[in-house]
């Protein structure tokens, strides 16, 4: 039985409707079926999309040196979810030359396809630290670190809404004679169990994600005394609801072309959501973290000296492929803008040298 017939013997089971979070589960984790546990290429080039990892080794180095600010002697690393382990590579490279490497770096990841290609990638560039790094199948207990989420949160399962006369209802996955369709859940939905928007136009579309806020409400019980760096693309909530965003953030990427079709390539395309970072420093506040602060992607690494790597590299060619990668990841049209990093930790207030140059807390 192919990942369709999966789906669509689910929704026949349930004789309604799924919700669309569901759907999104069994397309993306359904076991060796689902976009992320099958075994096609994800990332770079050859995959479906470029993260900010792919496009330049600056990027970890510098969340390594923000990393490196807070380590301690015994402190680990904990990385969620890292994709093919450039990031990893990028990380450790970093924190070895600036003499502060945890004492383990941690992955959590569910793919062993993913894993084995993390082991290859940090094996291939970094074969001397390789035992330090530490596979896990769930969150530790009593972590102590920093932990990292590089497109984690945009990749949760999200339930879609949509506003019927003057009130939310959830946005189901159904059948229809051609195949899956979008079907109303006839159920109103209320703001005592759901952060909604405000009354909006008469078929405003958007998300919500439950999921995220609930890793978040665990990822507290899981830590003692660590630093969370979470870095997506998404916007506050002022954004996320504008008025003028009436179909949500869904979008499908299949080879490099973005599409808002997540009924089509099942199991062969990535499916996301935008971040609600309104809704994630919420969750974190009353699960008991700190906000410490919140920026964009560019000023994020602006502050921690991405253009001193350029300045520092005396070979010519390789500071022209330097500045163009720089650009991808901090030009507003396109990386720059578009992601956020989120810090939180579970101590008292500090300031970090990442959020030296810009902190937009006060807009979540």
């Amino acid at each position: 039985m192919n990942l369709e017939e999966i789906i669509k013997d689910t929704i026949i089971q349930n004789q309604a409707p799924i919700g669309f979070d569901e759907f999104m589960q069994l397309a993306l984790y359904y076991p060796k079926l689902g976009y992320y546990r099958s075994g096609s290429e994800k990332f770079g080039e050859k995959g479906d999309f470029i993260t900010a990892p792919e496009t330049s080794d600056l990027f970890g180095f510098c969340l390594a040196k923000q990393c490196a600010e807070v380590l301690k002697l015994e402190d680990d690393i904990l990385e969620f979810g890292a994709g093919s382990g450039v990031l990893a590579a990028q990380i450790l490279f970093e924190l070895g030359r600036l003499n502060k490497l945890p004492k383990h770096y941690y992955i959590l990841e569910l793919s062993a396809e993913l894993r084995y290609r993390q082991q290859q990638t940090i094996s291939s560039v970094l074969p001397e630290l390789l035992g330090r790094v530490v596979w896990l199948d769930e969150l530790p207990k009593g972590f102590c670190g920093v932990v990292i989420a590089n497109e984690v949160l945009d990749a949760m399962p999200a339930k879609r809404i949509i506003q019927q006369k003057k009130h939310f209802y959830e946005l189901g996955v159904g059948l229809s004679q051609t195949g899956f369709d979008w079907q109303i859940k006839n159920i109103k939905l209320s703001e005592n169990d759901y952060a909604l928007p405000s009354l909006m136009s008469e078929g405003y579309t958007t998300e919500i994600n439950q999921q995220a806020n609930a890793w978040i409400n665990a990822l507290h019980d899981a830590v003692d005394n660590a630093l969370i760096l979470l870095i997506d693309y998404g916007m506050h909530r002022d954004e996320y609801f504008h008025p003028q965003r009436n179909d949500g953030t869904l979008r499908c990427y299949h080879h490099h072309k973005a599409s808002d079709n997540p009924f089509i390539n099942i199991g062969e395309q990535d499916i996301t959501t935008s971040v609600n970072f309104s809704d994630i420093a919420d969750q974190a506040s009353s699960s008991g973290f700190n906000i410490i602060g919140y920026a964009t992607q560019a000023m994020f690494l602006l502050s921690l000296g991405i253009d001193e790597y350029l300045l520092n590299e005396t070979d010519e060619n390789k500071r022209i492929t330097l500045a163009q990668q720089v650009k991808q990841l901090i030009l507003p049209s396109a990386m720059g803008e578009s992601f956020k990093v989120l810090a939180l930790n579970t101590t008292q207030q500090v300031k970090l040298t990442g959020f030296k140059e810009q902190d937009l807390t006060h807009k979540l």
